[in-house]
């Protein structure tokens, strides 16, 4: 028995008592969302520090003995061509990535339990460096000085040894993904060549740092534009984004709008802003479904007149935000849209004029959607709130004549044919202040929210859901709430309350939901018109 193995498999004994801890990178990863998010975990994790106390001198038993054993080391080498290696993953998959842009690292496992101790002869990429890969064998880069292999790795019986894979892709020249792919391969002793597959697929991106836009301009793309440092669109500016373009953030990237953005999707061709990240935080959970990926659109004081039509906003921090106006001039007009999953607010806007219809607003740490006076209005939106990181998350909808200590007029506050839904018993929010006006009113809406007589004159035909259900009533209007993977789908089912519910609408907007599907002579409230579907057949318990 050898010190490396005594330490494996107390480490294997250490794995097994974290079995009910959340994964380190997981608790620093929430504690990115506050306190709250990780105070579920604080007393397991007190709970198993108290272990790992107690079995610390066990584990100076473990070294001590292995200590003693290792001067006894009486391996042997085999050139058995029966004997081999295994691997904890015979295929490393780096996922989607950008080219020229380094991945992050991958990782995976070769172990030795054939009996006796095993050789490599060599380990060495198959394709050199024609691939972009790079690997580290047991401490030892496979680099060019080396020829892109290493020679002699000894793998003692019942031992192991790691592996870590990066990616750094060449330009592919190619619209779509490509598959770049190269073999590690461990030459045994005997002569067994034993390979690990190393694949990804690699798109082409035009990257762009710190944009300026200084006069009329348009981005259309079919390729990916990745965007550091930010976006800025100067006064008397117009940028215009076309159907079917893409931008993707960094990190610390958003749009900062001095003058005015206009975002011109179509329901084949949604204009969508995300993160950069197209990798997978986990297996099962990809980075795009993570929230605060980069830092979303903000519309500053004179910016005015900006449109944002079929367009896909998710994953940032603050969706949109919206300084405050001249409530005579439309602000922000969002129609036939979605933002999704932030780590702030969805869309917050101080003393505006907006126009929001046929649009869905979702899943926030903060309010989805938060109006500090102006004069707005919604038809046909979706407004839910079911972000799963924090059971402190916001409001669904908040309305309002006062923020931060200032009166601001709530003019007018309409909403039409709308949904507002969520986990709480009340995901509606009105705090008024008698210093300024607040004129408000909801029709044909399904609320999510206690009734409230000091509120009738102010509601026409509302549905109310059932509060006392403080799971599942709001969920099932939706096809999917799944909370485990991160997966929403905010289209109506069957029994939705919604279907069938709502006014016809004489605007001009209202004929056609967020897809594109013609409404009929019963519209459905919210943003997405109800289509049958095979599991509408079945009922759900």
């Amino acid at each position: 028995m050898t010190l490396k193995l005594a330490v494996e498999l107390m480490s294997k004994v250490l794995s097994i008592l974290y079995d009910d801890m959340l994964p380190i990178p997981l608790l620093f990863y929430l504690s990115s969302f506050g306190n709250d998010a990780i105070e579920s975990n604080f007393f397991r994790y007190m709970i198993m520090r108290k272990r790992i106390n107690t079995l610390y001198t066990v584990f100076l038993l473990f070294v001590g003995v292995a200590l003693f054993w290792s001067c006894d080391d009486d391996d042997s080498f085999t050139t058995s061509p029966s004997n081999l290696l295994t691997f904890s993953k015979d295929t490393i998959r780096l996922d989607t990535i950008f080219s020229t842009v380094p991945t992050a690292t991958k990782t995976f496992w070769v172990y030795n339990n054939s009996g006796d101790g095993i050789r490599c002869t060599t380990v060495r990429l198959e394709k050199g460096n024609q691939t972009g890969f790079r690997v580290n064998v047991d401490g030892e880069y496979l680099g060019q000085t080396s020829g892109y292999q290493v020679h002699d790795v000894e793998i003692r019986n019942k031992d192991s040894i790691r592996v870590f894979v990066e990616l750094t892709s060449v330009k592919t020249l190619r619209d779509e993904p490509t598959l770049v792919e190269d073999d590690l391969i461990f030459t045994l002793e005997s002569g067994v060549e034993q390979k690990v597959n190393l694949n990804a697929y690699s798109w082409d991106v035009d990257i762009y740092n710190n944009v300026v836009v200084s006069r009329d301009s348009t981005i259309a793309s079919t390729k990916p534009i990745l965007i550091r440092g930010g976006l800025k669109v100067e006064e008397n500016a117009t940028l215009t984004i076309a159907a079917g373009t893409t931008l993707y953030f960094a990190n610390n990237a958003g749009v900062d709008v001095y003058g005015r953005l206009i975002t011109a999707g179509t329901p084949e061709a949604n204009v969508v802003l995300r993160g950069d990240r197209i990798d997978r935080m986990f297996d099962y959970l990809p980075y795009d479904r993570v929230p605060g990926q980069w830092q979303g659109i903000h519309f500053y004081e004179k910016s005015y007149d900006n449109e944002l039509n079929y367009t896909d906003i998710h994953s940032t921090y603050n969706g949109v935000v919206c300084d405050s106006a001249d409530v005579e001039k439309l602000k922000l007009k969002l129609y036939n849209s979605q933002i999704h999953n932030c780590q702030g607010y969805g869309l917050m806007a101080t003393n505006c004029k907006i126009d929001l219809y046929n649009s869905q607003i979702t899943n926030t740490l903060n309010d989805c959607a938060a109006f500090f006076g102006g004069d707005v209005i919604l038809r046909h939106c979706t407004v839910a709130q079911f972000y799963p990181f924090d059971a402190n998350r916001g409001a669904a909808l908040r309305f309002t004549n006062q923020y931060d200590g200032k009166i601001y007029p709530l003019l007018h506050f309409d909403v039409y044919n709308s949904i507002v839904t969520g986990y709480a018993d009340d995901v509606i929010f009105g705090g008024f202040s008698d210093e300024a006006v607040a004129e408000y009113s909801f029709h044909n809406c399904l609320l999510r929210t206690p009734e409230d007589e000091t509120m009738a004159e102010h509601l026409t035909d509302v549905i109310y859901e059932d509060v006392e259900d403080t799971i599942t009533d709001g969920e099932k209007n939706f096809r999917m709430i799944d909370t485990d993977d991160l997966k929403y789908d905010f289209r109506l089912v069957k029994k939705s309350k919604a279907v069938d519910a709502g006014a016809v609408l004489d605007d001009g907007y209202s004929v056609y939901d967020r897809l594109g599907i013609r409404r009929d002579d019963k519209p459905d409230i919210g943003a997405y018109e109800y289509e049958a579907t095979e599991e509408d057949s079945e009922e759900k318990e």
